[in-house]
């Protein structure tokens, strides 16, 4: 045993710090585990029905909305007015649809409102519904009081949406007989985000919302819809009784959940969260304190025990260190006596291995000096090339002057300047007049080989034309709206470049109304700039890409390109980026 341990310096050191703080940490890991393990628990349940009350007041508030809405159209004279004799007559028609339509786009939530005349006429709604399961519901010309049906799929422009409706007769408020039924229908998927924010046990609990007839209408995880909330908890209603607000522990072991109520007191509805038990110990922050503890106390205790072996331990070493200070650098480095088998022993013999290693480094950074002053050379050489390039263009820029080839003369001298500008003596910033000169040089050149094919324009604020940015941003999107977008469009397209300032910030929008994308391209070439490459055609974003890892690497993560495009409707790329007054590099940029 004894050497087993001589010949290894870290079991030494590992038997006596396993000795000396094993066992208080135990004891103090257990204590803290145990007291904290209950606060927490307690914590994050009170802390979820706080979240689930603000939930249940937002809710109430858009329960209350839809009545009052449904109130006001109620008392609207004209909608009275036509109720009370359906006919054909449009401009009705269209005044009525125009207030219903204002109020339906007035609230994400609320995806159509339709009136049902008594007398049999055609209903009048704010959007067409090609297909809908609302009648497996309710037959709503037998409702006779206000209600809420249960969730039902409908199918309209948008695809198929899960939605449920709120109705109620509409009487007339002269005397009182049943004109016809007001329909306010709810998008499920925008109601639903409500349970997004706040979030509930910070992203990992799940919310659902239950109608007074137990159905589950609305929930973050959409496998619930349509399902009673006793088939996903049984006993839970049992256990909810008359309390506004409440919890149940549902399940065992790995699989113990706790449920979390809160009830609407309008209607009787019911918010449900659930938050999963090992939630409970990833948010207890109180152990990390007791353990901190419990830490400090184990190492002052053995501090004092681990003193003397410490100091035993690390004579050699020391003698190591004096040995080191004594180097002369323009001299090998001594060798040091291999004595012990131990981690001391094998870091002399590394020392002298690294002696022998240094010596032969210093062979070798002798020939790589060497070698880097021919780069040097060579580099010096290379950058002859850009300026003999700039001569040439120039010297056929006024051949073609001479020659009365106008067209080619300012191809050249855009493309001269485009050049010139790319290369900016390796400077990374520039003013924003500078980058739109840029863009009106690559626009010259595209005009001269794609003549009366497309339009540029320029909507910038002059406040940002002495602003610096980061040189080449722009020319990039301008080149990828014009090969992506308005290249693959029938008829010649209009490519706008917005600039403008916000307070400290200046935002860029490059937009063309060309070719766009489908929801699948447009999700590959997001997903790439965040370095995936796209499923089809890598090299359609790899100028976006390009831009986007650019304005990350300069400006920070929230700086990184915007992307919004439609099939046949054109594409927009915008970023936004503080203002600079100066340039980081090189003011003369």
């Amino acid at each position: 045993m004894r050497q087993w341990l001589g010949s290894s310096l870290r079991r030494k050191l590992s038997l006596i710090m396993l000795v000396t703080t094993l066992l208080p940490l135990l004891f103090l890991g257990t204590f803290a585990f145990t007291t904290s393990s209950r606060i927490t628990e307690e914590k994050a349940k009170q802390a979820g029905l706080d979240t689930l009350s603000q939930m249940e007041a937002k809710f109430r508030f858009i329960l209350r909305d839809v009545e009052n809405m449904s109130l006001f159209l109620i008392g609207q004279r004209e909608i009275q007015a036509y109720m009370s004799r359906p006919d054909d007559n449009i401009e009705d028609q269209v005044r009525i649809l125009g207030t219903m339509t204002n109020l339906v786009y007035s609230k994400d939530y609320i995806s159509d409102i339709t009136i049902y005349p008594a007398g049999g006429a055609a209903p009048l709604s704010t959007s067409t519904v090609y297909k809908s399961e609302l009648g497996n519901q309710v037959d709503i010309r037998q409702v006779k009081d206000k209600m809420w049906t249960g969730l039902y799929s409908i199918e309209n422009y948008l695809g198929e949406r899960s939605v449920f409706s709120f109705i109620r007769p509409f009487r007339s408020y002269n005397h009182y007989q049943t004109l016809g039924w007001l329909s306010i229908t709810l998008d499920e998927q925008e109601l639903s985000r409500i349970w997004s924010e706040p979030q509930l046990a910070q992203g990992h609990g799940r919310v659902a919302l239950q109608n007074g007839q137990g159905e589950i209408v609305s929930a973050s995880d959409k496998s619930w819809l349509s399902r009673s909330g006793e088939s996903l908890f049984p006993g839970l209603a049992a256990g909810m009784g008359a309390a506004p607000k409440g919890q149940r522990t549902l399940g065992e072991g790995r699989d113990e959940t706790s449920v979390l109520y809160v009830k609407e007191p309008l209607f009787g509805w019911t918010i449900l969260g659930v938050i999963p038990a090992e939630m409970y110990t990833a948010q207890n922050r109180y152990i990390l304190q007791l353990t901190g503890i419990a830490i400090v106390l184990a190492v002052a205790a053995n501090a004092a025990l681990t003193l003397f072996v410490i100091q035993r331990v690390t004579n050699p070493l020391r003698a190591l260190t004096r040995l080191l200070s004594k180097v002369d650098p323009d001299a090998p480095l001594p060798r040091y006596p291999e004595e012990s088998r131990d981690e001391i022993g094998r870091l002399a013999r590394s020392y002298n291995r690294l002696g022998l290693h240094i010596e032969q480094l210093k062979t070798q950074l002798i020939r790589g000096e060497t070698r880097k002053k021919e780069a040097d050379m060579r580099a010096l050489q290379a950058q002859i090339n850009p300026h003999f390039l700039y001569n040439t263009l120039s010297s056929i820029h006024w051949i073609a002057l001479l020659t009365e080839e106008h067209r080619i003369a300012r191809m050249v001298g855009a493309l001269s300047d485009f050049l010139r500008f790319s290369l900016n003596k390796g400077r990374e910033f520039c003013t924003v007049a500078q980058e739109l000169a840029h863009i009106r040089n690559y626009v010259q050149v595209q005009s001269i080989r794609f003549p009366d094919e497309f339009k540029v324009d320029f909507i910038v604020d002059e406040r940002l034309n002495e602003t610096y940015m980061l040189k080449l941003l722009l020319q990039p999107l301008v080149e990828n709206a014009m090969i992506h977008g308005i290249q693959n469009k029938e008829a010649p397209g209009v490519i706008s470049i917005y600039a403008e300032q916000k307070g400290s910030v200046m935002s860029f929008k490059v937009m063309d109304d060309g070719a766009g994308m489908t929801e699948e391209r447009l999700r590959e070439v997001t997903e790439s700039l965040g370095g995936r490459p796209a499923a089809a055609a890598p090299d359609a974003g790899y100028g976006l890409r390009n831009v986007h890892e650019r304005l990350e690497l300069h400006y920070g993560k929230g700086c990184g390109l915007v992307i919004e495009s439609r099939p046949d409707a054109g594409t927009c790329v915008s970023f936004s980026i503080p203002v600079m007054e100066e340039p980081h590099e090189d003011p003369d940029c």
